[in-house]
């Protein structure tokens, strides 16, 4: 945007990821999601609705900025060779579009743990946080199956368990996000995954906030006046 000197006034914030994954898919042929364009475009913790009633009447989803603070501490893995991230074909999306009830039952479901997230943030209750992601994956699992979740992905998922972490996808594989709440379970997992190969480092929270109404609705209790400049 800046290249074309262009502002969010030109192209507003919230509908900026709909613009980018259009071009993206139509016009460089990539597979991409909405998701991904939505964090690139507000930056930091956002809570994302993408609710079908609120994509026909906005034309985008609901997207909210969440102060990063307000997470535990987080710690990310990833495989140090994505291309053993898993190849097998996931059938997942065809499912869906022909309206398989057991695919359109799992979305709603994590939906459901998305808001259920949400309030565990602003409540600050990391249990119950860390139970929904653990939930989250095994429903992935249950839907996509292994040979689609990809053995080294089950592997790190396994190692993480083993330790008591809490862990998930951060998105279609090749990297997990996870929960520990035992610092010495903590020092031993991360020590484990690296003898296996795979990168292990802790989430540092991206401090960046939001300035005025951009198309990001503020949680209460977080003004703008509040925050420094723009928006993961």
């Amino acid at each position: 945007m800046q290249f074309f000197n262009l502002t969010d006034k030109d192209l507003p914030k919230p509908v900026q990821p709909q613009f980018i994954l259009d071009v993206e898919q139509e016009e460089l042929f990539i597979t991409a999601g909405l998701q991904d364009r939505v964090v690139q475009v507000y930056e930091g913790l956002v809570y994302m609705d993408f609710s079908k009633d609120i994509m026909e009447a906005q034309g985008h989803g609901r997207y909210e900025w969440i102060d990063p603070s307000r997470a535990p501490p987080l710690w990310l893995a990833y495989l140090s060779d994505p291309s053993d991230s898993g190849r097998f074909h996931s059938n997942v999306r065809q499912r869906f579009d022909a309206g398989d009830k057991e695919v359109l039952d799992a979305m709603k479901t994590f939906a459901d743990y998305t808001d259920q997230a949400r309030v565990s943030l602003e409540a600050g209750d990391a249990g119950k946080l860390a139970e929904l992601m653990n939930m989250n994956f095994d429903l992935r699992r249950k839907i996509y199956g292994d040979a689609a979740v990809g053995q080294k992905n089950l592997q790190m998922v396994e190692i993480a368990r083993l330790h008591g972490s809490a862990v998930k996808f951060c998105g279609s594989g090749g990297a997990v996000v996870g929960l520990c709440s035992d610092q010495n379970n903590l020092v031993q997992m991360k020590r484990q995954l690296q003898e296996e190969g795979f990168v292990v480092c802790d989430i540092i929270p991206y401090t960046s906030t939001p300035t005025g109404n951009n198309g990001t609705d503020l949680l209460p209790g977080n003004t703008a006046d509040s925050h420094g400049n723009d928006n993961h």
